[in-house]
């Protein structure tokens, strides 16, 4: 079988206040024998908030990242919710406007940017690893399985909302029950955890305006898994992990309980049951302790 080859959008998040994140992508992409081929020259999707001041240029810095992508020929792979959602729609509004897509392409040409002509996918690695390599696969390289771990699945807004846009690339995801996580942690050999706000919002967006708010909605997850006995929650986004790992305190603070409780990159608990070491996982970069690994 040949070697499957993404191009890697890393955001951010991954490259600076997350890098284990990308750490552990790379880590794991290797033990799948997939080659992710980064793309430098990228720059930030704009977080869902350069658009609500410039939405032309939100258009044409997604249009740039993902021309970096087509001139490599290969799917645009994202490791961040937030930024599949950006990339995503901007592909989407540019596909479905001609004038729109013409007067980006414009600006990209003014700048020496090749113009932008919606030639490739754009997907989460989720979804990548589970729609082009397949569960069956990944268990197959299963040599660490994760036994007796109840883990809950987190899997946030930017992946599965609008619906209308992200089923194009997350195969479908049901985004009142999703199950994808889900089905890769009974994969990998845990146990996966049900609980009512898995498919919630972490409060990411409305932490500077409103940290109450925040903490409120971040409280609901840490709860819901551990009152359903989750050992870990896991979450494909690195904004999502920010809040639920680096701001358990200040949750705890507002909900008055102990909601302690490691919170992992989805890659992280991939490339445990693959048998990475915690260090090749950068695991000791998170700050709630995993104290169930050996």
């Amino acid at each position: 079988m040949a070697k499957i080859k993404y191009a890697l959008y890393t955001g951010c998040t991954a490259r600076e206040s997350t890098p284990e994140l990308l750490k552990s992508t790379l880590a794991v992409a290797k033990a799948l024998d997939i080659e992710l081929i980064l793309l430098d020259e990228a720059s930030c999707c704009g977080a869902s908030h350069l658009q609500d001041f410039d939405d032309m240029l939100s258009l044409t810095l997604n249009a740039r990242n993902i021309v970096y992508a087509e001139k490599l020929g290969f799917t645009m792979v994202t490791i961040c919710n937030t930024c599949q959602l950006n990339t995503s729609m901007t592909k989407d509004r540019l596909d479905e406007d001609s004038n729109l897509k013409d007067t980006v392409n414009a600006k990209l040409k003014e700048v020496g940017i090749p113009e932008y002509r919606g030639t490739v996918d754009v997907k989460h690695f989720l979804y990548a690893m589970l729609d082009d390599l397949g569960l069956d696969a990944i268990k197959q390289k299963v040599v660490r399985p994760l036994t007796d771990i109840n883990l809950a699945a987190f899997y946030g807004c930017h992946n599965i909302r609008p619906s209308h846009t992200q089923a194009k690339n997350n195969g479908g995801e049901n985004p009142y029950k999703p199950t994808s996580i889900d089905n890769l942690i009974l994969a990998l050999g845990g146990t996966n955890v049900e609980y009512e706000d898995k498919n919630s919002c972490c409060g990411f967006h409305v932490e500077l305006q409103n940290p109450t708010t925040a903490n409120r909605l971040s409280a609901n997850i840490l709860s819901g898994a551990i009152d359903n006995n989750a050992d870990a929650v896991v979450t494909p986004c690195p904004l999502c992990h920010l809040r639920l790992d680096v701001q358990q305190h200040n949750i705890e603070k507002e909900a008055g309980r102990d909601l302690s409780i490691p919170i992992f990159h989805l890659p992280q608990m991939v490339g445990l049951a693959l048998g990475l070491s915690p260090e090749e996982l950068g695991l000791q970069h998170n700050i709630q302790e995993f104290s169930f690994i050996q």
